[in-house]
C-alpha cells in the first residue's frame, strides 16, 4: 500500500517512554530515489535511530530503510547516515544541547507533509531512569481507567 501526502510512514512510540522530551523540531533528510521509492512502501525503522554532529552538520544514524527490489543495481544502503536539512541556527541550538551532559537528539516520526516531502520529527531528549518510567506508566494507566469510568457512567 502505497503511503500518500500527510501520512505517517514510521513512528518511534518507544521514545516518549524512555526520554523526556524537551523540545520538538521537522527536518527535511537527503534520500535517494530508492530511498523514496521503498518509504512510499512504508518499509521504514526508525526505533533504533538517533541523531549526531559529524563535521559541523547533524546526521541521522541507524534508520533502517530497506531496499527497494525494482531499484536492482542501483539500490541504496539500508542502514547509511542520512543527512538532516536545517537552518544552521537550528543546527548551532541542536548541536549546543547534545554537548549538554545525559541530552540526545531522538527522531520521533518519520512522515510526507502536504507538499509531499518526507520529513522527520526530532525531539531534543534526556534519558529517564527508572522510577521515572514506572511513574509514566502508573500516569498512563490511571489515565485509561478514568476513561473507562466515564464512558461506563
Amino acid at each position: 500500500m502505497l503511503k500518500a501526502n500527510g501520512e505517517t510512514i514510521a513512528e518511534n512510540r518507544r521514545a516518549r517512554y524512555d526520554y523526556f522530551i524537551e523540545e520538538t523540531l521537522e527536518a527535511g533528510l537527503v534520500l535517494e530515489g530508492s530511498e523514496v521509492k521503498s518509504l512510499r512502501h512504508g518499509r521504514a525503522s526508525i526505533v533504533e535511530a538517533h541523531a549526531a554532529e559529524k563535521q559541523g552538520k547533524l546526521y541521522l544514524f541507524n534508520v533502517n530503510i530497506e531496499e527497494y527490489k525494482g531499484a536492482n543495481q542501483f539500490n541504496h544502503d539500508p542502514k547509511r547516515p542520512r543527512l538532516l536539512l536545517l537552518k544552521s541556527r537550528e543546527i548551532r541550538k541542536l548541536i549546543s544541547g547534545i554537548q549538554r551532559q545525559g541530552v540526545t537528539i531522538v527522531p520521533l516520526s518519520l512522515y510526507f507533509n502536504k507538499q509531499g516531502y518526507i520529513k522527520v520529527k526530532l525531539g531534543l531528549a534526556k534519558g529517564k531512569k527508572k522510577a521515572d518510567k514506572r511513574e509514566t506508566i502508573k500516569e498512563r494507566d490511571w489515565q485509561r481507567q478514568k476513561a473507562r469510568s466515564l464512558k461506563e457512567g
